[in-house]
């Protein structure tokens, strides 16, 4: 019965991996379809690229950092309990390569690819997994401090602040230090129009990534005794409102509606396991309404030139979902309890602080030796040309 029972929570776990390993799909088909034409088939080469370079960082140094486990014995050691561990690596790896995933909306079009790979081997190796480990391993006694303080420890069940807003924080800083696209702010301050390239391709790309966030957050149980049809509910519900809060705050423009059901579920994935429906809707409208109105802010008020809007929608509805957990979790709002919501803003903080130092650090050191944009006539050109060479079509 015991092999049994790890033989199921094996398929369960790498069914998860596999729906989660598609998402990237998802990221890669968003950013096509939002970027210009002549950016479009970079875009599709860093997705694939930057999950390989995540593969060999993590493996070798971020899971270990993480979760205290290394993969250097024999396969015999490692095929032990049906590789159990081999594939909650591969399932928390989907995870960690979402970092370079997110980063790479909100520095399209600009960009210099080595450096960026660069990037994403240190952000994979290094600053994810630290905060990682402190978030669902427990390292340095932070978790038993909240607890012991506050009651209940930091929870984030599929990862709004340990994967999101890290990786939408990180992004900011990363576009902030690159600079806006040249053209696309006039000298008077004036935004200059950059519409999305092929809104088939945006609206593709999130429905992949809507259909694997059930992978994403309901095998976060990574176990089948640990399912539940609350957490794939409460998604659903998270999605529905955010769709609907960006079609109203978006005045019917496609490409906030097609990113209103990504914000709802980057702000479910922390208390997903506990809200009661009703507070997954309304954690995932109020996601929406952060979105559309961030976004917003950050192109034409601030002149954040974040093409994708990933600090909105990760950074901002990540951080937005970790305290929400805190709020609708709590019994007296029909959840399930056993959350604290000085616990919840303490660990979104410090997730907050680790990934803007973080990115300032490789960001910053990366920009001082080596340059990360491209040179003024490579960005005209674009990315297609001037790095792979090929357009994304042909006019033949």
């Amino acid at each position: 019965m015991e092999a049994l029972v790890t033989a199921n929570d094996v398929l369960f776990v790498l069914l998860g991996a596999i729906m989660v390993l598609a998402m990237h799909a998802g990221f890669a088909f968003l950013e096509v379809g939002t970027v210009r034409k002549k950016n479009q088939t970079n875009a599709l080469v860093k997705i694939i690229v930057d999950f390989s370079v995540s593969t060999i960082a993590y493996f070798f140094i971020g899971y270990k950092i993480a979760h205290g486990i290394s993969f250097f014995d024999g396969a015999e050691t490692l095929a032990a309990k049906n590789g159990l561990e081999l594939v909650k690596f591969f399932f928390l790896l989907t995870f960690a390569a979402a970092i370079p995933a997110i980063i790479s909306g909100g520095i399209a079009e600009r960009a210099k690819f080595n450096p960026q790979m660069a990037a994403t081997f240190l952000l994979v190796g290094f600053v994810y997994p630290f905060f990682e480990g402190i978030a669902w391993s427990n390292h340095y006694g932070i978790q038993d401090w909240l607890k012991l303080t506050f009651d209940a420890p930091f929870r984030d069940f599929a990862g709004s602040v340990v994967v999101h807003a890290v990786g939408g924080w990180i992004a900011v800083v990363a576009v902030v230090m690159l600079g806006a696209r040249r053209g696309r702010y006039s000298k008077d301050g004036r935004l200059n129009a950059h519409p999305p390239s092929n809104i088939p391709f945006l609206a593709l790309g999130a429905w992949i990534l809507t259909v694997g966030w059930f992978g994403f957050n309901v095998m976060s149980a990574q176990s089948v005794q640990g399912i539940s049809g609350l957490v794939a509910v409460n998604s659903l519900m998270a999605l529905v409102g955010g769709t609907l809060a960006a079609l109203v705050m978006g005045k019917n423009d496609p490409g906030f509606v097609h990113n209103g059901p990504l914000a709802g579920l980057v702000a479910v994935c922390a208390g997903s396991d506990i809200m009661h429906p009703l507070g997954a809707l309304a954690t995932g409208a109020i996601a929406g309404v952060l979105f559309v109105v961030a976004f917003t802010l950050t192109q034409n008020r601030w002149k954040i030139d974040d093409v994708l809007g990933v600090w909105p929608l990760h950074g901002l509805c990540g951080a937005w979902g970790g305290i929400a957990a805190g709020i609708f979790g709590a019994k007296a709002l029909g959840g399930l309890g056993e959350v604290s919501f000085m616990s919840q803003l303490i660990g979104t903080g410090l997730g907050i602080l680790i990934a803007v130092t973080g990115g300032f650090i490789v960001y910053g050191a990366l920009k001082m030796l080596v340059g990360i944009r491209l040179g003024a006539e490579e960005e005209f050109d674009g990315a297609d040309l001037s790095i792979h060479k090929i357009n994304s079509t042909s006019d033949v």
